[in-house]
């Protein structure tokens, strides 16, 4: 069923019937690129070759400083109706314009920027590529995408060929030919286009950072991170996202869906791109049961969803390869009962962390193979964001605050991203490549080398010093 390939069906079109789609293993290489066909995932994951660079590199290059950073919204639904709230709270942040094709979320989302005694911004919703215009107005610097997946890279394409830096939600594209057209893009354009991971942000993980860093871990050696979360009820929901796009993907492909939780902040302590970097991955699936069932059980006959066909793993499970001979575990399953967790682990020569729930050892504080208490080492080793926003607004705990905050305050003060492109598309590129290992029963896939070799150099990412101007 994945192993065909038929055209690509209109942007919005998945979004507002599940009829005619059961199975369909759905290609997306001619979104806005121009290509009259679209290939497999699994085709595009097999060119791995690393292309010769188009411009100049990303790796360090500053925003420009400005008073006063104007940004445009594609995407006003779970994720994007949340997030504005925290644009508007930024000192020195406006929303100028929003987008969506559902007039009332767009309309929804106005109403708050003129409540936040911003001017009325400028509303996009007539039809499924009114967020081109939007991405063409002269008086936007920054544009944030929060869609369905399948939109992510023509959207961030559009961004950045108007002149914008721009931020996606997670996964930034779907395919390592769109991963490898965004990293060009960048360096063509000299726009950032950032994966926007919240949980590299987590206090959990930035002090894990910095602990790392500070060598309490001593020679790391392993990591684990995951996107385990139980979302049957609201793939199934009617209501909860806009059409099934995203229980969708599970008719499409076999690997890891949402890497990028879990990998992100594993790479970050590894210094991944950054004097590290992944090779490859090995990836492993287990049946596809748990939808089904699901639907067996909750959903009525005659549901629209009785004609698909899952083909996505319940679980997979995969194994990172980095050039320093690190190994990173990445776990991604959304379709079986079990409590959140992200995993997150982190071990060396020293000692390890693990998560959900926190618990630390490390020699030479912890002995007779006890568990220590982690908050412990809150003082010394809270990130220095955490330490001055203790309790910041918004969802997940406070880190999609942080993490806006410190993208709006780089831009603002025309500092080095604390992420780039090449982060967003290393991050990403287990979704067609664990897809395509778990097809080759789980041969090792390489994982190409976006920064065409400016990883040997050691440079800042998340672990940021805080700036004197702040």
């Amino acid at each position: 069923m994945d192993d065909n390939a038929p055209q690509t069906p209109s942007r919005r079109s998945v979004l507002r019937t599940t009829a005619g789609v059961a199975g369909a293993g759905i290609g997306l290489g001619a979104l806005g690129t121009g290509s009259a066909g679209a290939a497999a995932p699994e085709q595009a994951a097999e060119t791995t070759g690393t292309p010769p660079r188009r411009g100049a590199t990303m790796a360090g290059v500053p925003f420009e400083g400005r008073s006063t950073v104007r940004v445009g919204i594609i995407g006003l639904g779970n994720r994007g109706g949340s997030m504005i709230d925290l644009f508007l709270a930024l000192p020195g942040v406006r929303v100028v314009a929003v987008c969506d094709p559902v007039k009332a979320k767009a309309e929804r989302a106005a109403a708050k920027v003129v409540a936040a005694g911003q001017p009325s911004p400028a509303v996009y919703t007539h039809g499924e590529d009114d967020y081109e215009n939007l991405c063409a107005r002269t008086d936007l610097d920054f544009v944030y995408v929060a869609t369905p997946w399948e939109l992510h890279f023509e959207m961030a394409r559009a961004a950045m060929l108007n002149g914008k830096h721009v931020g996606v939600e997670c996964p930034i594209a779907m395919r390592l030919d769109e991963l490898w057209q965004l990293v060009d893009l960048s360096e063509q354009t000299r726009r950032h286009c950032m994966q926007l991971e919240n949980c590299c942000y987590g206090r959990n993980e930035m002090r894990v950072l910095r602990m790392a860093h500070a060598g309490k871990f001593g020679e790391l050696l392993h990591g684990a991170g995951a996107y385990n979360h139980d979302l049957r009820e609201l793939m199934f929901s009617p209501t909860y996202y806009e059409g099934p796009w995203r229980r969708l993907w599970h008719t499409r492909l076999r690997g890891d869906l949402y890497p990028n939780h879990g990998f992100g902040p594993v790479a970050n302590y590894m210094d991944v791109n950054r004097g590290d970097r992944v090779v490859s991955i090995s990836s492993f699936g287990t049946p596809a049961l748990g939808l089904a069932q699901y639907r067996d059980e909750k959903v009525p006959p005659g549901d629209p969803s009785w004609k698909e066909t899952y083909i996505g793993s319940d679980r997979t499970i995969s194994l990172v390869q980095t050039a320093k001979g690190r190994v990173i575990r990445l776990e991604h399953d959304v379709s079986t009962p079990h409590p959140y967790s992200r995993i997150n682990s982190l071990g060396g020569t020293r000692g390890v962390f693990e998560d959900y729930p926190a618990r630390i050892y490390v020699e030479p504080d912890h002995k007779g193979h006890q568990w220590g208490d982690f908050t412990a080492y809150a003082a010394e080793f809270d990130h220095w964001l955490w330490k001055e926003h203790a309790n910041p607004p918004g969802g997940h705990g406070g880190m999609d605050y942080i993490m806006i905050f410190r993208l709006m305050q780089c831009m603002r003060l025309g500092l080095v991203p604390d992420f780039d492109v090449y982060d967003a598309a290393t991050w990403t590129a287990p979704v067609p490549l664990s897809h395509a290992s778990i097809k080759a029963k789980g041969a090792p896939q390489q994982i190409p080398d976006f920064t065409r070799g400016e990883w040997r150099r050691a440079r800042s990412g998340v672990d940021s010093a805080r700036p004197a101007q702040a």
